[in-house]
């Protein structure tokens, strides 16, 4: 058969990589540069820093030394100081001790004082009970107990209802629960002011003519004032033996005294106070007055 010659076919032999294990680029790299080679390169990098520093190791190192060396210095200036002050803290412990020791004695030298005026004080009053101005030490316990009249100078002060005055609902003026509008004087209101008279320095009272003593009682009874259980009916005149001046002054800045002024101010309560030059008091009935005599005799057993 006759015809145009074929060509034979091209076969192509497939290339073949120049190593077997060139697919395998990974493990061939890690194959080609071991760990080794890293290992190096940090050795050549320490190398290279020391010779330009010091090593991290010595440098902490001498960081801990000089703070040591810093506490220790710390420390000794510290106890170098102590030192130095403590003398001084000494000197003003010694100065301090014998400053209490010097106010110590001063103590019991004024205390020593007192002790002797004391003394001094009972027995002039001692002597003032035997002989008064030449009375009689019994005449003396009666003037003070009340069973004798007495006169002098001293102050007069009135105390009265207030004019519109009137008795409460319940028969009961300011009742205790509170003061109401009856203006009305209780007997707390007349005992006030007789302890105000006594602690201003009255030596007698009397409440309208009624003397009063250690033992008289100021009560109520309804609306009326008792002395002593006898009723006394306004205006309550008191009368009070004492300097008068001073009693009257005393009196009127005291505490009670200032008590009765507020009553005269809110509930219209009337009040007078005057100084007099000669008050007469009448003696406190039924009072008897009983005197002790000392006892002169030696104990036998004591003194055996």
């Amino acid at each position: 058969m006759c015809g145009m010659p074929q060509q034979p076919p091209i076969r192509r032999t497939p290339t073949r990589p120049s190593r077997p294990d060139a697919s395998m680029s990974l493990l061939t790299n890690v194959m080609d540069h071991s760990l080794d080679d890293g290992y190096a390169e940090a050795a050549d990098r320490k190398k290279a820093a020391g010779a330009g520093g010091m090593p991290k190791t010595l440098r902490a190192r001498l960081g801990l030394a000089a703070g040591l060396v810093l506490a220790a210095l710390v420390v000794t200036v510290g106890a170098a100081q102590a030192r130095v002050a403590a003398p001084v803290v000494a000197k003003e412990r010694e100065e301090l001790i014998d400053r209490i020791d010097r106010e110590t004695d001063a103590t019991d030298k004024l205390e020593g004082s007192v002790d002797k005026l004391r003394d001094d004080v009972g027995d002039r009053q001692r002597e003032a009970l035997k002989k008064s101005g030449g009375e009689d030490q019994s005449e003396l316990v009666g003037i003070l107990s009340g069973a004798v009249a007495v006169h002098g100078p001293g102050v007069k002060l009135v105390v009265n209802d207030a004019k519109e005055a009137t008795t409460g609902g319940d028969g009961n003026p300011r009742e205790t629960n509170g003061f109401s509008d009856t203006g009305r004087v209780r007997d707390r209101d007349m005992q006030r002011v007789i302890n105000g008279l006594w602690e201003s320095g009255a030596e007698a009272v009397s409440i309208n003519g009624q003397r009063l003593t250690a033992l008289s009682a100021i009560r109520a009874a309804g609306d009326a004032i008792l002395v002593d259980n006898k009723p006394l009916v306004p205006p309550y005149t008191v009368l009070a033996v004492g300097d008068r001046k001073r009693l009257s002054t005393r009196f009127q800045n005291s505490a009670d005294g200032l008590y009765l002024h507020a009553l005269q101010e809110n509930y219209g309560i009337r009040t007078a106070i005057s100084t007099e030059d000669d008050v007469r008091l009448a003696a406190a009935p039924s009072v008897i007055v009983r005197t002790a005599q000392p006892n002169t005799e030696k104990n036998e057993k004591g003194t055996s």
